[in-house]
C-alpha cells in the first residue's frame, strides 16, 4: 500500500490555513474542526457541511494501516508473489488491446507502457480489485488517528475540492484503505493535479475509464520528474571483487564508470555511458543485481516501499521483453521479529532507520551498509543473522 510522498504533503500544507486539528480525541469534535479549517482554506461552507454529512469513523481502515506485513517480505519472495505467468500474459494482452492509447501516452508524456502496465497490475489487477473502502471515511479516520495524521489530513481537503468540482461523492466513492481511487489508485490531491479526461467524456473517471486512468497515471509520473527516452532499470552481472559499499541508492556513477568496475549487462546492452546510475542488490551480493537510473527514483513518488518499487520496475522490464532475473543464492535474511531487533540495535548506535517496523526499507538498508563497513564486512546492505549477532 502506498506511503504518501513527503513532497506532496509539504505542498498541500503550504496553503494558508488554521492550526491543524489535533489527532485523537472525540471524532465528532475533530470533524467539526476540519469543517472550520476547510472553510478557512476557501471551501464553500454549504459544500463543506454536505461533504461531511455522511462521514463515519472506519475502524477497518485503521486495522489495514496497522497490517502491512506484506512489505516485510524480501524481494525474491515479494516479486514471486506479485508476478505470475498469468499476470505477465494479461499484461501483454492489455498492451495489445490498448496499443493506440499507450502510443498516445508515450507521445504526450514519455512514460513507457511497461511502467503503467506494472502499476496497473499491482495496484488493482488491471482494474479488477479497486477497493471497497469509503474514501471519505477512510482518509478522515486516518487523519484523526494519531499514527500518521500528517499523511492523511491533506487528502481530506483535496477530496472536498474534488467534491466541489463534481468529481467525488463522499457517500459513494470507494477505493483503497488509504484513500487511493481508481484503476491505478490515485490520491485525491493527485487527481486534482494530474487527472485527465482522456476519453473526452467531460469528466475524469479513474474507476471505469481505462484511458482516463492510464493517462492520469502517466501525467503524474511526468509531473514528478519522469524523463522521456531514458531507462529506469537494467539487470546486471557483478564481479566478485566489487566494492560492495558502492552499491545502493546512496552512490551514483556514470554507466561507463560502472563498466570500468566490471559491471556488465546480463542481457542486451547498457544505455549511454554518460548516464548516471546506481547499482542495487536487493538481497545482497549473492542475489539479483540491477542498474537503476533517474527514472527509477521517480517511482518512489508513487510508492515509498523499496521492495515494491524494485518489483514494479523489474516487472515493467519483463513486460517490455526482458528475461526472468537471475535469482542467485542469497544468504538467509531476517524475519520480522529479528528485523525489529536489528533496527533497535541500529537506533542504539545512532542510526535513523525510519522507525522500528520490521521492514527493510531504504533507511534501514543505509544503516546496515554503514555498520557493515564499520565491522569490515561486505557492505551490501543485506542484513543477516550473523550481522545481528555481531551487533
Amino acid at each position: 500500500m502506498r506511503r504518501l510522498a513527503p513532497a506532496l504533503i509539504a505542498g498541500l500544507l503550504a496553503a494558508p490555513a488554521a492550526a491543524a486539528p489535533e489527532c485523537g480525541g472525540d471524532f465528532g469534535a475533530f470533524v467539526e474542526e476540519l469543517k472550520t479549517e476547510a472553510v478557512e482554506r476557501g471551501r464553500d461552507a454549504d459544500s463543506v457541511q454536505s461533504f461531511f454529512a455522511s462521514v463515519r469513523r472506519d475502524t477497518r481502515a485503521i486495522n489495514a494501516d496497522r497490517s502491512q506485513g506484506v512489505f516485510q517480505r524480501p524481494f525474491l519472495e515479494f516479486a514471486r508473489m506479485l508476478i505470475s505467468q498469468d499476470r505477465v500474459t494479461r499484461g501483454q494482452r492489455n498492451a495489445e488491446a490498448h496499443a493506440g492509447l499507450f502510443d498516445r501516452i508515450e507521445a504526450e508524456h514519455g512514460v513507457p507502457r511497461g511502467i503503467l502496465l506494472a502499476f496497473w497490475a499491482f495496484e488493482t489487477d488491471f482494474g479488477a480489485v479497486q477497493g471497497d473502502y469509503n474514501t471519505a471515511d477512510a482518509i478522515i479516520t486516518l487523519a484523526h488517528d494519531c499514527r500518521r495524521p500528517e499523511l492523511f489530513r491533506p487528502q481530506v481537503f483535496a477530496a472536498i475540492e474534488l467534491y466541489e468540482r463534481g468529481g467525488f461523492d463522499p457517500a459513494t466513492t470507494q477505493g483503497a484503505w488509504a484513500g487511493e481511487i481508481g484503476q491505478v489508485q490515485m490520491l485525491p490531491s493527485d487527481i486534482l493535479d494530474y487527472g485527465v479526461d482522456a476519453d473526452g467524456s467531460g469528466s475524469v473517471d479513474l474507476r471505469t475509464s481505462v484511458p482516463d486512468a492510464l493517462m492520469s497515471g502517466a501525467r503524474l509520473l511526468r509531473g514528478k520528474g519522469w524523463r522521456p527516452g531514458e531507462p529506469w532499470m537494467h539487470e546486471v552481472a557483478l564481479p566478485d571483487d566489487l566494492d560492495w559499499s558502492q552499491t545502493g541508492l546512496r552512490t551514483e556513477m556514470s554507466v561507463d564508470e560502472w563498466r570500468a568496475r566490471g559491471v556488465e549487462p546480463r542481457h542486451g546492452s547498457l544505455p549511454d555511458g554518460d548516464l548516471s546510475a546506481s547499482v542495487i542488490v536487493p538481497q545482497g551480493r549473492h542475489g539479483p543485481a540491477f542498474m537503476v537510473f533517474g527514472n527509477f527514483r521517480v517511482l518512489f513518488e508513487w510508492n515509498e516501499s523499496f521492495t515494491y518499487v524494485v518489483t514494479t520496475a523489474y516487472f515493467a522490464t519483463r513486460l517490455e521483453g526482458a528475461p526472468v532475473f537471475a535469482a542467485g543464492d542469497p544468504e538467509p535474511g531476517l524475519g520480522p521479529d529479528a528485523m525489529e531487533a536489528l533496527q533497535r540495535r541500529l537506533e542504539a548506535r545512532g542510526h535513523d532507520v525510519g522507525g522500528v517496523d520490521g521492514i527493510l526499507g531504504a533507511r534501514t538498508r543505509e544503516a546496515v551498509q554503514t555498520v557493515q563497513e564499520e565491522l569490515g564486512l561486505p557492505a551490501d546492505a543485506w542484513p543477516t543473522p550473523a550481522l545481528l549477532e555481531r551487533l
